[in-house]
């Protein structure tokens, strides 16, 4: 068999929404990134495979953005009507389009050579051109939810509850177990203009209402509760899982096509998921566990990096044969802070991780593991790569000395942290600006609390900076308003004959013109006719004695709504 060996700064092992935001981020730092992923596709629990909602922080105006705000920007203007393939083309043209990335995909990690608690090189096997792939090496980073570098590089790690009294948290049971949250099946259905019948497997479990008391199983659910494993071990058991997850699935489209009126007459199942979504298996241990108690108290860590605010949604192991409802959501603050220390290995120096793996017990995990917060953890751990490479630092070394770079460098590329200020540029600080226009330099980039910060401008209203002389300038940093309350975030779980409300938010703005006063005289140095982000980064390189951003229209707001200018 063929074996090939790659060389580069950063390996990401797992290509879901955590390895992904990694990945770029990384790469936009100029880093050379292998990313090595088991699948055909990217986005692992979101993927056209498994087609699990990205959920994250709840609350007003807490919804996460950095990398993961731009492919889901990027979905709303390519994708409609809504496809699942699209969004996978999403993901997959963001990571290929990058030149830093070199991306492996249906490729399993299979191996780890070390040098002492160092990880040297990673090997996988790509069952589509039958090949090993060996991926050397100086920082590793594992998204792959099952954490399949702990068993192979001997990291530290947990499985399983923790006992209600190791670290004081009231929702664990009294003793440890290895009980964990299961995995799940889903299925979407769509509607037609005619009736139709559905004749179910012979394998296919029958069940009445009763059965189904607890379980939403109407138009509008993505049967997220069509979940079993968490008594069994939710790797080694996951095929066999994934027989019973299939005979429950098509039981439950049977009962409500062809048992009861369930209001779907209309519809056939358009989508049935063979490959389970999961929720739980190894977590690593880092230089601190986030617990229970640290979500309940807003995790005001001096290192935060990132960002939760899902309820701790704790399921039964039991699953769909518990008797009684399919989860408990336990209050947790929206936002509450992450810290940088859950994100590398306590005991291997080069090791990173990100996704449902990281560093907290049962109990916090229930909260963080949604992938709106896994996707904000990627892109922690990407930006933190880039400084221990430029640096010549461990993972730990980033949390000794260099996180306030790390923070100020997640902040500059649009990841909010919570109970922090922007540092703003020093050409935008120095400007002369009506005062107005003050809040878009106040370092806030969203709403917070009952603070705006933002300016409401009229179509074709110009904000200006100026200054005393000529200053050389790179460009421009915008963040405009996407509505971070928007409804239509995600791919739908059914598909009625219209789909509404799946588009560019109508608060972005669209057209704007750039001009600089400049010594060969005015001149427009940027003109935008088509956009469709909130984060906008504009490279040009002038010597200018004022700039000004003239506003030209939206996706469909009266006015337009800006967070954010910065002088670069």
């Amino acid at each position: 068999m063929r074996g090939i060996k790659h060389h580069v700064d950063f390996c990401v092992v797992g290509g879901g929404m955590a390895g992904v935001c990694a990945a770029l981020s990384a790469a936009r730092h100029g880093v050379k990134v292998a990313l090595m992923q088991d699948r055909p596709v990217l986005g692992g629990n979101a993927s056209s495979e498994i087609r699990m909602w990205i959920c994250g922080a709840r609350g007003k105006n807490n919804r996460e953005t950095g990398i993961l705000e731009e492919l889901v920007l990027e979905n709303l203007y390519r994708n409609n009507p809504p496809n699942y393939h699209i969004w996978d083309s999403v993901l997959y043209e963001k990571v290929k389009e990058n030149e830093n990335i070199f991306l492996l995909l249906n490729c399993s990690c299979l191996d780890a050579e070390m040098e002492g608690n160092v990880i040297k090189s990673v090997t996988g096997w790509q069952t589509t051109t039958q090949t090993k792939h060996q991926i050397f090496a100086k920082y590793f980073a594992d998204c792959s939810g099952d954490s399949i570098l702990a068993p192979l590089t001997n990291a530290e790690y947990r499985v399983g509850r923790e006992s209600r009294d190791e670290f004081g948290e009231s929702i664990q049971p009294e003793s440890p177990d290895r009980k964990t949250m299961g995995h799940s099946i889903l299925l979407q259905i769509r509607e037609t203009n005619t009736k139709s019948t559905f004749i179910p497997p012979k394998f296919a479990y029958k069940f009445d209402e009763d059965d189904l008391q607890y379980r939403n199983h109407q138009i509008g659910s993505n049967f997220w509760w069509i979940e079993l494993g968490g008594e069994d071990d939710t790797i080694y058991d996951t095929e066999s899982i994934r027989d019973e997850l299939l005979k429950i699935a098509f039981g439950v489209w049977d009962h409500m096509k062809n048992h009861g009126n369930h209001g779907v007459d209309n519809y056939v199942l358009d989508w049935i998921g063979f490959l389970p979504g999961k929720r739980e298996s190894r977590r690593y241990v880092g230089d601190y566990i986030m617990t229970q108690n640290d979500i309940e108290k807003e995790g005001r860590f001096h290192d935060i990096v990132a960002y939760g605010g899902w309820s701790m949604d704790d399921h039964p192991p039991g699953g769909f044969r518990h008797k009684g409802k399919p989860t408990t959501h336990h209050p947790a603050p929206s936002p509450y802070g992450i810290p940088y220390r859950v994100l590398y290995s306590k005991n291997i120096e080069n090791l990173f991780f990100a996704g449902r793996n990281i560093s907290v017990t049962h109990a916090a995990l229930s909260s963080t593991r949604v992938m709106g917060t896994c996707s904000v953890l990627g892109q922690a751990v990407g930006t933190a790569a880039s400084i221990c490479i430029k640096n010549n630092l461990t993972p730990r070394g980033i949390y000794e000395s260099k996180i306030k770079e790390l923070q100020k460098l997640l902040m500059f590329d649009d990841c909010y942290l919570p109970f922090m200020k922007r540092e703003v540029t020093p050409l935008a600080k120095e400007a002369v600006l009506d005062e107005k226009y003050e809040n878009i330099r106040n370092g806030y980039d969203r709403p917070i609390e009952d603070e705006d910060n933002g300016v409401y401008l009229n179509l074709g209203e110009s904000i200006e900076f100026s200054y005393d002389q000529y200053v050389k300038t790179k460009g421009l940093r915008i963040v405009f308003d996407s509505n971070l309350n928007r409804k239509n975030h995600n791919m739908p779980c059914y598909y009625p004959l219209e789909i509404a409300d799946f588009h560019v938010p109508n608060t972005l703005v669209k057209e704007f013109i750039v001009t600089a006063d400049t010594p060969e005289g005015t001149k427009v140095v940027h003109k935008e006719e088509n956009n469709y982000q909130r984060l906008v980064f504009l490279e040009f390189n002038e010597t200018v004695k004022s700039i000004s951003i003239t506003l030209v229209s939206t996706w469909g707001e009266e006015r337009a709504h800006i967070f954010s200018i910065d002088v670069l």
